[in-house]
């Protein structure tokens, strides 16, 4: 069983260490979630050190999925937006420990992460997303809708430049 919790910023500091491994664990298999190289164990600790001062000031909420204790899965909801964007979160680091994919993991963190967006009174949700993964077939089964494509965005971790599918989904609404 799948359990899901939104994380504290003194709970995401007790989870740093696994937090850590399922990064580390995704980037190996070459995600696409803005490292290169998954032995940058200081580099990899620096974000998940940055989030948690994020959660703790009320910029990002951490959402994470627990198999038997274990994180296997995370989300990140940013709501820290310029006055502009008040009305709009982004979703990042949506990542699934190897070991644990093909559960519906997922799916059900998005479903999730659009709940935590609604509850702060967010009416719009944006994502980038490399192109052609298979995460993109799963935001459009979601309702996403694609925004365009950037080519040249991202390297990859094989050294290659990869496009990103920028994606939006409006909520409340009728999402088109």
């Amino acid at each position: 069983m799948i359990d899901y919790q939104i994380l504290s910023a003194g709970q995401a500091q007790q989870a740093h260490s696994a937090l850590c491994e399922v990064l580390t664990r995704c980037v190996a298999q070459g995600a696409s979630v803005g490292f290169i190289d998954a032995a940058d164990d200081a580099a990899i600790s620096r974000f998940w050190q940055d989030v948690i001062y994020s959660i703790a000031s009320g910029d990002k909420r951490l959402l994470v999925a627990r198999e038997q204790g274990r994180i296997v899965g995370t989300i990140i909801v940013v709501l820290g937006m310029m006055p502009n964007g008040a009305h709009r979160a982004e979703i990042a680091k949506l990542l699934v420990h190897p070991q644990a994919r093909r559960q519906g993991i997922a799916r059900q963190l998005m479903l999730q992460a659009e709940q935590i967006a609604i509850q702060a009174q967010r009416t719009l949700l944006v994502l980038d997303t490399r192109s052609g993964d298979v995460a993109e077939q799963l935001y459009l089964s979601l309702g996403w809708q694609v925004a365009g494509a950037i080519p040249y965005y991202a390297r990859s971790t094989a050294g290659e430049f990869d496009a990103t599918t920028v994606m939006y989904k409006r909520l409340g609404q009728n999402n088109g």
